[in-house]
């Protein structure tokens, strides 16, 4: 498994997220909180999961995590960033595709 986790938007790395930072208790709380939201269901391009599996989960995050990026949301960026590499700990690299209509994401992971 790699450290760090890569975040690409139109093939550019916006971000690397290091896997070793040490989460404090109150992050590792807010992280099974948002956990506990989304076991509620979560709206995912325009369709409902009512019980989202990780994958769906972590596309949900990972839209949050875009969002954050583009309104400079420090604080947001970095909870995201360690919800998708601790709940994906394989997952190396997310790349984000913005056009005139949306963004898509693709998630790279470590095959070895």
């Amino acid at each position: 498994m790699r450290s760090l986790l890569v975040i690409q938007l139109n093939q550019q790395t916006v971000l690397e997220y290091d896997r070793n930072t040490r989460l404090p208790g109150k992050q590792r709380g807010f992280l099974d909180q948002m956990d506990i939201d989304m076991n509620h269901g979560i709206v995912l391009e325009r369709q409902r999961y009512a019980n989202p599996d990780r994958l769906q989960r972590g596309s949900y995050v990972a839209m949050k995590l875009i969002q954050a990026i583009q309104t400079n949301d420090n604080s947001m960026v970095n909870a995201m960033c360690a919800y998708l590499a601790n709940r994906l700990p394989d997952l190396n690299q997310i790349g984000f595709e913005e056009s005139e209509e949306e963004i898509t994401v693709n998630f790279h992971f470590d095959t070895t």
